[in-house]
């Protein structure tokens, strides 16, 4: 789903289907009069009428299908998720506990539903774009509704913690909160098409690491920071480095502890990620963002958030 998700981000696919069905909305046009009614809609909105006007149909069909499989993967993640909840529960064969986990679950994937559609309708209405805002919305709680899911799964898998480190664990939570910060800015990133511009690292311009005429786009200052392209690219480049460190300092620490074996794993696998994840973020920048590698930077992210979620579990009381 993060793949094809940044597929649909990255090919500007997002807007390409203009209305919401939820059943019938699964299947896809299947004649060209159904494509000729499809594309005719599209033609009616901001995208199409401001950027894509030379668009012809098959044109279209590219577009479409990455939306099309976007949403339908969506609709099976909650039925692969939704029957066998059903069905175990009725068997009384879950906890009380997993049962309010279940449904705490089955209420994000809802809500990132909701999300979705809420992200488009903000391109359908004057602007040949989404909202940087509602896509960072969308994709933050894609990740946290993950991450909430891959802890349900660990609590399952591992019944029992144990607690190491109050300050430890402390430190650990504090570098989930920036590293999910880093995943917002990295969608305000992607929502702005940041990553189109100041194509060199470490300086944002040659010769250059910030300059005032870089990123002074508006007043009053702060906004640079949260809807100007070269603020928004230089925050997610300073968090970069601030991610890194904790990392790096939760690894270093981590090695001073009796750890167990699957401890020793998480914390360093967290250190193999973030070096991954970094290397991917500079050369996503450099090349000035190639749809395969600005997908392989998202599921750098999910994979680096994956190992932070352990890391944290496993050091839980």
């Amino acid at each position: 789903m993060v793949v094809i998700g940044g597929i649909t981000r990255l090919t500007h696919s997002g807007l390409s289907i203009s209305n919401y069905k939820l059943i019938s909305g699964t299947i896809p046009p299947m004649n060209e009069v159904e494509w000729q009614e499809a594309f005719d809609l599209y033609k009616q909105y901001p995208e199409y009428q401001k950027l894509n006007n030379h668009f012809s149909l098959e044109d279209f069909k590219d577009i479409y299908f990455w939306e099309w499989l976007h949403r339908v993967l969506g609709r099976f993640i909650g039925v692969v998720f939704f029957i066998p909840f059903l069905y175990f529960l009725i068997k009384k064969q879950l906890t009380k506990s997993t049962i309010k986990k279940s449904i705490i679950l089955l209420g994000l994937g809802a809500f990132q539903g909701f999300l979705g559609w809420y992200m488009v309708k903000s391109g359908l209405v004057d602007r040949p774009d989404v909202s940087h805002y509602r896509l960072a919305a969308h994709l933050t709680v894609a990740f946290i509704t993950f991450a909430y899911t891959f802890w349900v799964a660990l609590d399952l898998m591992f019944p029992n913690k144990k607690q190491i480190n109050k300050s430890f664990r402390k430190l650990v939570r504090i570098g989930l909160t920036v590293l999910i910060l880093q995943i917002i800015y990295g969608a305000f990133v992607a929502g702005l098409d940041a990553g189109f511009i100041h194509n060199h690292w470490p300086m944002m311009n040659e010769g250059k690491f910030m300059h005032e005429t870089v990123y002074i786009e508006q007043n009053p200052l702060y906004k640079n920071f949260i809807e100007g392209k070269s603020g928004v690219q230089f925050v997610h480049r300073i968090l970069a480095y601030i991610v890194t460190i904790f990392i790096f300092t939760i690894w270093y620490k981590a090695k001073k502890m009796n750890l167990t074996k699957h401890q020793l794993t998480g914390v360093n696998s967290l250190l193999i990620m973030v070096g991954i994840q970094f290397l991917l973020g500079v050369f996503t920048i450099l090349l000035q963002v190639p749809v395969w590698l600005g997908v392989a930077h998202q599921v750098g992210a999910f994979f680096l958030l994956s190992s932070m979620i352990f890391v944290l579990h496993r050091f839980s009381k």
